[in-house]
């Protein structure tokens, strides 16, 4: 393919003379207000934002573009490609800081910009949400147990579970990045710069620019029942908040909870949509505790081979020798896809995470209850797993001091 690019490197570390900009104001509370995100590399002098489209895929975007396979100037044809329900506005898309990790409109990029597309510029969705049907085993094995029964539009008598499912892209607003994170937005612009060797200088010389399109992975969201009960406080929402486990989500891996935990989830979010409420599981690409799958291998060897064998006792410490920290998801940025959905209560939260009960109350998100993992999903081998991170703060049904509805109305729990 001739590609059709210029023979000079055109720098992107200070602005274009003479360029202009599509406005960008964050938290503005109308499309036209806020501005699309434009981070097209095909129109530098209308870009907005630090970075460029596509999340983890943009890189192999780029490997297309440079074996020839794509060209750089090509555009999506977005006919046809709208939401298939409809999501917001909610009130939490202008509230000061509630989402700063996501464009709140990046689902109707084609349509609330359609006259700036319209004249030329090259704006694209950081947000789809379409419907599926999922089938899983651990679902058609509780339907034929009768723990789960057909009702022919959630779960269907082939094992099927019509879903709307959700793709988000991550959409970084720095400012409000930073206030979540406690830190001065300089220094987190210099360390986000050093920490990834230098690949985004504009971070630390381009202030006029506010938002980041970071080249990580985003979120999955699967909604069961209909997506406009998520935002009335009335219906009953079960809601399960999921980080990325391939080992155990795919391959079934024994050394975890995660897909068991994963499973039971579903399955609580099916009862509540066939209880005329609402479930939801939102999926975080965050493999390994936001370590990476090689780091979390190597602590699986450290652990075995360890003294004594695996142990709760060192569960967490065997992380931190290997990655220097024990868990680098740090949930502040995880209720951002919530407020999206314009959730303000979830009313059965199917996790035993502290971090991330404690991160949903910080962003005043009520949650009336918590459901530990069933004692009877937990595999033998993730034994040791579970007791350490019980041992570390995680709820359970048994532990003292556990009040998930009066903690969440603000009343900390008797000993806090």
């Amino acid at each position: 393919m001739t590609q059709n690019r210029p023979g000079h490197i055109r720098l992107t570390s200070h602005p274009e003379p003479g360029g202009h900009r599509a406005p960008l104001v964050w938290g503005a509370p109308t499309a036209a207000g806020r501005g699309p995100v434009v981070g097209s590399v095909a129109q530098p002098s209308a870009r907005n934002v630090i970075g460029t489209h596509g999340g983890a895929y943009a890189l192999y975007r780029a490997l297309a573009v440079s074996a020839g396979a794509l060209s750089p100037l090509v555009r999506p044809d977005l006919t046809n490609t709208q939401p298939v329900v409809t999501i917001g506005p909610h009130p939490q898309w202008s509230g000061p800081g509630k989402i700063v990790s996501l464009d709140p409109w990046g689902h109707l990029a084609s349509e609330a910009f359609a006259e700036a597309i319209g004249e030329g510029l090259d704006i694209r969705p950081s947000i789809a949400v379409t419907r599926a049907r999922l089938n899983l085993a651990e679902v058609n094995s509780a339907l034929a147990a009768g723990s789960l029964a057909a009702d022919g539009q959630v779960l269907h008598e082939n094992g099927d579970i019509s879903v709307v499912k959700i793709a988000i892209d991550p959409v970084w607003w720095l400012p409000g990045i930073a206030e979540r994170f406690g830190v001065a937005e300089p220094a987190l612009r210099r360390t986000l710069f050093e920490q990834t060797g230098g690949m985004y200088p504009e971070l630390v010389t381009r202030p006029d620019l506010d938002v980041f399109l970071p080249p990580i992975g985003g979120i999955s969201a699967y909604v069961f029942g209909d997506p406009a009960f998520l935002a009335d406080p009335r219906r009953d929402l079960t809601c399960r908040v999921h980080d990325e486990c391939n080992g155990s989500d795919v391959f079934g891996s024994d050394i975890c909870t995660c897909r068991p935990y994963l499973l039971h989830g579903i399955e609580e979010c099916v009862r509540a949509a066939q209880a005329n409420g609402v479930g939801l599981i939102v999926y975080n690409r965050k493999e390994g505790r936001a370590l990476g799958e090689v780091t979390k291998f190597l602590v699986y060897n450290a652990r075995k081979r360890q003294a004594g064998g695996d142990q709760a006792a060192t569960y967490f410490e065997r992380t931190e020798c290997v990655a220097g920290v024990q868990d680098a998801r740090f949930q502040q940025l995880m209720p951002d896809v919530l407020h999206w959905l314009g959730i303000t209560r979830i009313h059965r939260f199917v996790s035993m995470s502290n971090m991330k009960h404690d991160a949903l109350i910080a962003q005043g998100i009520l949650v009336d209850g918590r459901v530990p993992i069933p004692p009877g999903r937990i595999p033998a081998d993730a034994s040791v797993e579970i007791e350490a991170k019980k041992a570390a703060g995680y709820f359970s049904a048994e532990a003292p001091g556990h009040d998930a509805p009066r903690h969440a109305r603000g009343r900390p729990p008797d000993g806090a």
